[in-house]
């Protein structure tokens, strides 16, 4: 095995790994998945790899037995980027990110702003995921055999939270870190027709999630019915650990 063997993720190990593990449909539909991006195209699904692999809680097993270099602080780093980068991907096709360019597989990319509004993004998304009734009393996680409501796969993108509510109809969630911009409520119409034509039981509810509401969503939004807007302020506490 050569230096760039053990310390690049291997992909073909990954999807054998991930078959074997009962999730054969999904790293195939990572393996097969079309990306409108002309570069990091490997790296980005290392990044839907490890994703998936950390939901399953399996992704220690597969850094032992294929990834050791995994274990290491610059393996460490490595898997940042590959979800550093699936972030951006996601970002790019919710129109939030541009597409790089100019840039190699193996450099190091963007903004480290952007990279952590990207994370925050994330962590509000799973506090979400398990504090639904914070958006709305009685709004639960949608949940099937095959998956749940957290970053919902559909045709041409991701809902972030998929939601059901009390009278078991749909609500869509979508979460803004910045400014909620007039193209993120066509973003959200998109995925609650999708949401009405092929889970039925519509007409579903959205929800646009943002850090600051612009005046102009707010202007938009009041003429479509089913959609509401709310905006979330974050607050960080530090608490020590330890003896004093």
């Amino acid at each position: 095995m050569n230096e760039e063997q053990t310390q690049t993720l291997s992909l073909r190990a990954a999807y054998a790994f991930g078959a074997a593990h009962g999730l054969e449909r999904e790293v195939n539909e990572i393996r097969e998945m079309v990306i409108e991006w002309d570069s990091y195209t490997s790296s980005l699904r290392r990044g839907y790899i490890v994703a998936l692999f950390e939901k399953n809680g399996i992704f220690d097993t597969f850094k032992e037995e294929h990834w050791p270099f995994g274990n290491t602080p610059s393996g460490e780093k490595g898997r940042l980027r590959y979800l550093r980068i699936k972030s951006q991907y996601e970002a790019f096709l919710d129109g939030r990110g541009p597409e790089p360019t100019g840039e190699s597989e193996g450099e190091e990319s963007p903004d480290p702003e952007q990279a952590l509004e990207f994370a925050l993004e994330a962590h509000l998304r799973d506090f979400l995921a398990k504090n639904l009734d914070r958006i709305e009393p009685g709004l639960r996680l949608y949940d099937s055999q095959e998956r749940n409501g957290v970053e919902f796969a559909v045709d041409g993108g991701r809902i972030d939270l998929l939601a059901v509510d009390r009278n078991k109809k749909f609500v869509v969630i979508e979460l803004k870190l910045s400014q909620g911009r007039n193209k993120a409520l066509g973003q959200l119409l998109y995925y609650m027709g999708w949401v009405d034509k092929h889970l039925g039981g519509g007409p579903c509810r959205g929800f646009i999630i943002a850090s600051d509401i612009t005046e102009e969503l707010s202007i938009a939004v009041s003429r479509v019915a089913g959609v509401r807007l709310a905006e979330y302020h974050m607050s960080f506490a530090i608490e020590p650990i330890g003896p004093t």
